[in-house]
């Protein structure tokens, strides 16, 4: 039995099972190629989808797979991440998040659309809202608000894990500890599904990232503070009705502070998911698809439309 546990601990991980209709396709932002999924009816109404820091397109499956029979599900890998291109110049900052997000729903010819975005994914989130209130039917962002990016007990958390990030692992068992002991609260599932698509082995044998790990860690770790976006002049301008989706358990998303913004600002609103860290679509997936689902009914309720 031991030998047996062993042995599945040092095994690569399980290709990750794709959704029925899943389609790749790559879209060329400049030099940067940006890897794109697709789930559901190319006809029917759009969401867009933002992955995290350390995300990749893939960690939207769960919601896909609830939400695509009725909506076109569209997610892409951000520069340095999963099959996109690495940013040579290392632009991993809002601004490059942001043209890669307008060249893709322009290339894709998607005139209106619900955006949802996870923490980094949030922030180019909020700013797209700021500036393209035309194009935005709702926006629903998990777990970041004004100042998360910038101070909190979040926020050192995430640049000590960036500061101390490994470079490499010896085998797949190392790695796998790794990344339990980061997200203690996720199930095995999620785990694997992490080793798939954010790693790799290398010629030598050793577990790699698959991503621009040191380019994108000193965004964090020595940022150009010029390029960091502060959040409360943009989120004071959005008018889309928006969601703010936030862990009742985490450290990122400071409560007082959406709850000062919400005020402020009638086009937003928020929701917490008390059994939930940072990674509310992780932790809780049937809550936060539940949340993201009658949020967008109420809007299109509102607007007497499907978006």
């Amino acid at each position: 039995m031991v030998a047996a546990l062993a042995a599945v601990s040092h095994a690569p991980p399980a290709p990750v099972s794709l959704l029925a209709g899943e389609r790749t396709s790559r879209i060329a932002n400049g030099d940067i190629g940006i890897h794109v999924r697709q789930w559901g009816d190319p006809a029917a109404p759009a969401i867009v989808l933002l992955h995290g820091l350390r995300g990749y397109s893939g960690t939207w499956r769960n919601l896909a797979a609830a939400l695509s029979d009725r909506w076109r599900m569209i997610a892409f890998d951000a520069r340095g991440r999963g099959e996109s291109s690495w940013d040579a110049g290392r632009n991993y900052y809002t601004d490059a998040y942001l043209s890669d997000l307008e060249t893709v729903v322009d290339t894709l010819a998607i005139d209106r659309f619900v955006l949802v975005g996870h923490s980094m994914g949030g922030t180019t989130s909020y700013c797209y809202a700021a500036s393209h209130p035309d194009r935005l039917a709702a926006l629903v962002v998990e777990d970041i608000t004004a100042g998360s990016s910038t101070g909190g007990a979040g926020f050192e958390r995430i640049v000590a894990e960036m500061a101390a990030l490994p470079a490499c692992f010896d085998d797949w068992a190392e790695a796998r500890a790794y990344w339990r002991k980061l997200r203690a609260n996720v199930p095995d599932a999620a785990i694997e599904e992490r080793l798939f698509e954010s790693m790799r082995a290398d010629e030598a044998g050793g577990i790699v990232w698959r991503y621009d790990a040191e380019g994108i860690a000193a965004t964090r770790v020595a940022p150009d503070l010029a390029r960091v976006v502060d959040l409360h002049p943009v989120i004071a301008a959005i008018r889309t009705p928006t969601l703010v989706i936030r862990g009742g358990k985490s450290d990122f998303c400071n409560i007082d502070k959406v709850r000062e913004l919400e005020a402020a600002n009638p086009a937003l609103t928020h929701a917490s998911v008390a059994e939930a860290s940072h990674y509310v679509h992780d932790d809780a997936p049937e809550s936060f698809a539940r949340l993201v689902e009658g949020f967008l009914a109420g809007v299109n309720a509102a607007s007497g439309s499907r978006g």
